[in-house]
């Protein structure tokens, strides 16, 4: 299922292609926010401010949402105003990030495991239709970047563990230490800065917020991919209506329909 969200827009002039890759692409960290939310709520009940469970809840998965596509510490930095905002001490925002990974690896270790060893194949854990897609934007001549808001050493290597890198002769694209140095607006860009291609030239592929927010700013075409994980077979309300709010001009719950995505997104050729 496509829903066409701006009927006059088309990517027929796209040269350039950008993918996130958690939610995206990979499922390797499927359910990565049962682990930050439930884990930050933790944090502020603490506090003992008497606000109630579900209100904390609803504050974090708003601020997490928001960020999603953004480095993973820009989630702690906010954690920390939070805490800070209600008369606690914050820990260093690099401290709450080592703490949701090490949660994090708990629940994903076996999955990196069996990809691995060899005992599944990376389509188990890749949103069904990805590696398709992928060869069919490449044989219309496009280059394609993936971006991260993942640490970079952890992303390229589960992109090799799903066989992806092959793909991105654009480059494979995750969170720095110096979180500053990089963001996807920023590959955006340095991308434009180099004459690869002008902002109308830009398709982007995301289930964030941020990445799609960042390719509608320089005037892409962004296709939302608001797939309900683990199972990817429809639409998840919750992240269309924020990809609809950032200006997706389609959304996705997974790319089985590649044959009509690409006819609506090149409709001459």
């Amino acid at each position: 299922m496509i829903e066409q969200i701006q009927k006059t827009f088309s990517a027929e002039r796209a040269r350039v292609v950008l993918f996130d890759f958690d939610g995206t692409l990979s499922l390797i960290r499927a359910g990565w926010m049962d682990v930050m939310v439930p884990m930050m709520v933790e944090i502020l009940l603490e506090l003992k401010t008497g606000e109630l469970e579900a209100g904390l809840r609803g504050i974090v998965e708003d601020f997490v949402g928001r960020l999603t596509g953004r480095q993973t510490v820009y989630q702690m930095i906010e954690l920390a105003r939070q805490v800070e905002a209600r008369g606690g001490r914050p820990l260093d925002p690099l401290a709450y990030k080592k703490m949701y990974l090490d949660r994090l690896h708990d629940r994903i270790h076996h999955r990196l495991e069996e990809l691995r060893s060899g005992a599944c194949r990376p389509e188990k854990y890749l949103v069904p239709g990805s590696r398709g897609l992928l060869e069919a934007l490449r044989r219309r001549g496009l280059k394609l970047y993936l971006a991260s808001g993942t640490d970079e050493e952890y992303m390229k290597d589960e992109a090799r563990l799903l066989d992806l890198e092959r793909y991105f002769d654009g480059g494979i694209y995750g969170a720095q230490d110096d979180y500053k140095s990089f963001s996807k607006a920023i590959l955006i860009q340095r991308i434009l800065a180099s004459a690869e291609c002008r902002g109308e030239e830009f398709l982007g592929f995301g289930d964030g917020y941020v990445e799609i927010e960042n390719v509608k700013q320089v005037g892409g075409v962004a296709v939302g991919v608001a797939t309900a994980e683990p199972e990817c077979l429809q639409v998840d309300a919750w992240k269309r209506e924020r990809l609809v709010g950032v200006g997706a001009d389609f959304i996705i719950p997974n790319y089985l329909c590649q044959n009509e995505l690409l006819a609506l997104l090149f409709p001459n050729n």
